[in-house]
């Protein structure tokens, strides 16, 4: 029975974008795009090449980046996107997590306080323990306190750019922007020992809201409250939309970070969705309203940079009227 239609002559195939191949030269897709026989892409810190209509890759294993910025946003360990405005500290990530067997080494803590009149919070400064020393961030640069127990563990910081970069021999790094945003990044022998804000880094996100006593909860608000340091804190009860509270401000911070959207970040849309930041950024830019208006809106969008660059799509987004850097002054 004739069927119309077109296909393809005996021993070629379908390439999906209107031709016939040889099966060596099928095309493969990553992230709605079409990448030919041989092309190779970078997925983290591995490279992938196109065999066949296969993707092959090398199979190291990755650093693990939790990331923290602007008003309460957190991307764990294992990339689970949420957000949650308490105003206390809280355990960021730490291996000190209940098992008999775990000693642990270091523990980071976030001090979020209110930014803004909305209600929304930021983290202002960053406490870490590596074994007896303790380092406070706070106003753009450091302070070290030895303390009388523990072991000792080396560190080094350097400035790179506009980022402070802590490093330790065990294998942790941060990375603070010296205002609201905080990377920390761990070798992957952390894989499955960690807990707090930023997940448990076992590969996978459906798991990362364990709270301290160790329950799975699907609710933000309830996970990040198990993890408060101090019980004199309120709990978090609600989670607040600062564009509803300030709805005058929704079509300026809609319009500012359309950018994220725009042509500007084209190059970066097919490798990393641009949909999560642009919600942070509008949530951000309606909540900071007191001062520092355009502070929250960049460090939003220099956040998406970040991942932009992160995954091989180099964005040059800064302008003299958008978020300018001096870099003379920075180098």
């Amino acid at each position: 029975e004739c069927v119309s239609g077109c296909v393809c002559p005996e021993g070629l195939f379908d390439d999906g974008r209107g031709g016939c191949v040889e099966e060596n030269d099928c095309p493969c897709i990553h992230n709605n795009l079409w990448y030919s026989s041989g092309q190779k892409i970078t997925v983290d810190c591995n490279t992938c090449t196109c065999q066949k209509g296969v993707w092959s890759c090398t199979e190291y294993v990755c650093y693990g980046t939790c990331m923290i910025y602007g008003s309460g946003h957190y991307i764990t360990f294992d990339g689970k996107f949420y957000d949650f405005d308490g105003s206390c500290e809280y355990v960021a990530t730490q291996d000190f997590c209940g098992d008999k067997n775990s000693s642990g080494s270091f523990s980071i803590i976030t001090e979020n306080v209110p930014c803004g009149t909305t209600g929304v919070t930021c983290s202002k400064a960053i406490k870490m323990f590596l074994g007896k020393t303790e380092l406070k961030l706070e106003n753009k640069e450091y302070k070290e306190i030895q303390r009388d127990i523990g072991d000792d563990v080396r560190y080094w910081n350097r400035t790179v750019g506009l980022y402070l970069v802590i490093e330790a021999s065990n294998g942790m790094m941060l990375i603070w922007d010296k205002k609201t945003t905080v990377f920390i990044k761990l070798t992957p022998d952390y894989k499955g020992k960690l807990c707090g804000l930023c997940g448990n880094f076992d590969d996978k996100s459906n798991n990362d809201f364990t709270t301290r006593s160790g329950l799975q909860e699907t609710n933000a608000l309830k996970f990040g409250n198990s993890w408060k340091q101090s019980s004199m804190c309120p709990d978090v009860t609600e989670e607040i939309k600062p564009c509803d509270v300030k709805p005058h401000r929704k079509s300026w911070a809609e319009k500012e970070c359309s950018i994220i959207q725009s042509e500007v970040f084209k190059i970066c849309h097919s490798k990393v969705d641009p949909i999560p930041f642009y919600e942070a950024c509008v949530h951000d830019a309606c909540s900071c309203d007191s001062g520092g208006d355009c502070e929250c809106f960049c460090s939003a969008v220099a956040a998406y940079a970040q991942e932009c660059t992160k995954a091989e799509a180099c964005v040059f987004w800064r302008t003299p009227d958008i978020c300018p850097i001096f870099c003379d002054y920075y180098n």
